[in-house]
Formats: structure tokens, C-alpha cells, sequence
């Protein structure tokens, strides 16, 4: 069947437009809300890294190559951090090579190397 009457189908119209409208805000809506929680799981997730003069660090590197290797680490160092500028820029310095600057996120600490060794005095064995 057809719809001759014009202004019940110009209503109907206008009445599926504006229910589109609504749905188009709906969607708007909760893709901010979604939005909105995935960065706050991001966030909680992030470690805030503070760093201090004299610290030792390894520095990431990103500098794609070709052959890399997939076990081959990409962490170089480790440095020692000479200076911290505003913004989390921190300047690193490492034996016979000068000091360079670098972002604050391409850095992590370095606990490696300076740890004690334990040591056991005396092991003693039992008999079985």
C-alpha cells in the first residue's frame, strides 16, 4: 500500500529524522564516555618515573633497523644523568663520549652492576 496523504508522510518523516538525530547524539555520547575510560585505564596503568642527578639509566632505542634481531635488546647504556631540564628532558653523560639530551620517556632506571653479592658463610650439609 502507498501513503498518499502528504502530511502524514511528511510527519512520519520528519519524526524518523529526528529519531536519527537522537541516535547520532547517543552514539556521540557514549563514544566520549567510552573515551573517557579507556584513558583513565591507560592513565592508572602509567608508572611515574622520577629521576635525580647522579641516577644511572638505560636509554630505549628507537631507531628501527632492518635485521635487528627479536631477542636483541634495545635498551643501550647504562648512562648517568648529569642534568633535568624542565619538561622531562634529562641530560645524560657515560664515559669518553659527551654529555646529549634526550626525553625523559626513553629512559628507565638501571638497578644492574652496583648490587652487592650475597654471599652464605657456611653451607652445611645433612646426611640423607
Amino acid at each position: 500500500q502507498t501513503n498518499f496523504d502528504l502530511t502524514v508522510a511528511g510527519d512520519h518523516r520528519k519524526l524518523q529524522l529526528n529519531e536519527l538525530n537522537e541516535l547520532r547524539d547517543q552514539a556521540y555520547e557514549k563514544s566520549l564516555i567510552y573515551k573517557e575510560k579507556t584513558k583513565r585505564i591507560h592513565d592508572s596503568k602509567i608508572k611515574n618515573r622520577v629521576f635525580n642527578d647522579g641516577d644511572r639509566v638505560l636509554l630505549f632505542n628507537s631507531r628501527l633497523k632492518i635485521f635487528s634481531g627479536k631477542l636483541k635488546t634495545r635498551w643501550s647504556g647504562p648512562f648517568t644523568i648529569t642534568k633535568i631540564f624542565p619538561y622531562g628532558t634529562v641530560d645524560l653523560s657515560q664515559a669518553d663520549r659527551p654529555n646529549f639530551k634526550v626525553n625523559g620517556h626513553r629512559v628507565k632506571h638501571y638497578f644492574g652492576g652496583d648490587v652487592p653479592q650475597f654471599v652464605i658463610p657456611d653451607l652445611q650439609t645433612f646426611p640423607p
